[in-house]
């Protein structure tokens, strides 16, 4: 059965005329799916039941079920589990900023990468999502919430360029002006270092922040924590980031999830610094979310403040990621792997 909810509405007035039906549906459709955010083909009460009876036997309708929800007591942070039509789990996490609401979605149900910090990639990957099942997560927590998402950040679970041809379609339809219309800057896409991929996504031109977890600045220490550092080197990164700028003009952000004792040092500032200092970039630092299963645990505030510090001196751009719902499970997985276990 094809997935109504992953097709363009150019797409769906093609489906409609095959089933005999005027192009005008597809808009009614398409309204009722990404903009009323229906969650059944039965709440599309402008449609005849005939066409509604059609639509079941030819179409899937992707609706995700809530398994489970935490709310932070700190800062209102919620992350939600949900479960897939198949009845496999993912993640998303739905986080209140001053500038407005932000949803983290995942792209893949578990991830294969093997980072060493993540909980995601602990059972392995399952499988890819449809682009309908990273756009139902955003519109299931709106409907959740009651409130609208303006920020969309694909860093949940998985590998996003993994999935490279759904997260493209999923772009294009969380961007359509027919939809959500979320604009392209507000979205951002993280990849472990997926060079290939990262320079492909610079030819598509779009307007997305590209996100890199770099994590290390050396090779050697980057292999320990991250096993996609034996396919792509440091360097072959480098100038993947710098082709993204130079094809769109956006700016890099470098993931670096701060580990006490491994990547911490004055001196693993150092060769941070020099490594991107002339790329036009931001260093967003990450003090590590504990894993019971992983040994990482993050640095203390000082150690944190004197990195962040010695990146400024240098003259990088540099943030420090402010905590959002470490009391609830906040590192990507964990709540997956409590509920499966």
């Amino acid at each position: 059965m094809q997935d109504i909810k992953s097709l363009t509405l150019d797409e769906l007035k093609k489906e409609m005329e095959l089933l005999g039906e005027k192009p005008f549906r597809a808009g009614q459709m398409y309204q009722w799916m990404h903009v009323k955010l229906a969650r059944s083909f039965d709440e599309m009460t402008n449609l005849s039941l005939a066409l509604r009876e059609k639509c079941r036997e030819y179409f899937e309708y992707t609706a995700l079920k809530m398994v489970r929800m935490q709310e932070s007591a700190i800062d209102g942070t919620r992350k939600y589990l949900f479960e897939l039509g198949d009845g496999k789990l993912i993640e998303s996490v739905w986080m209140r900023y001053r500038h407005g609401n932000s949803v983290c979605i995942s792209s893949q149900a578990g991830c294969r990468m093997g980072c060493s910090f993540c909980a995601s990639t602990l059972g392995g990957l399952e499988r890819s999502l449809k682009p309908s099942e990273m756009l139902d997560q955003i519109y299931a927590i709106t409907l959740l919430t009651g409130e609208r998402v303006s920020n969309v950040v694909v860093m949940g679970m998985g590998e996003p360029l993994d999935n490279y041809d759904n997260l493209l379609k999923f772009i294009k339809l969380v961007t359509d002006e027919n939809g959500l219309h979320i604009g392209q800057r507000s979205i951002t896409v993280s990849t472990c270092g997926l060079a290939d991929e990262m320079k492909r996504l610079a030819d598509e031109k779009l307007q997305i922040t590209l996100a890199l977890s770099l994590h290390a600045a050396d090779d050697e220490k980057r292999r320990e924590m991250m096993p996609v550092a034996n396919r792509y080197s440091i360097p072959e990164l480098i100038e993947a980031c710098a082709y993204y700028f130079e094809k769109t003009g956006r700016r890099i952000t470098f993931e670096y999830s701060l580990v006490k004792g491994v990547n911490d040092s004055a001196g693993d500032a150092e060769r941070l610094s020099a490594l991107i200092g002339n790329l036009n970039c931001h260093v967003n630092l990450i003090p590590v979310n504990p894993v019971v299963e992983r040994k990482y645990v993050q640095p203390n505030v000082q150690k944190i403040t004197d990195f962040k510090n010695k990146l400024e001196k240098n003259g990088i751009n540099v943030t420090i990621r402010r905590e959002m719902g470490r009391d609830i499970d906040g590192a990507c997985g964990q709540l997956r792997r409590r509920q499966k276990q």
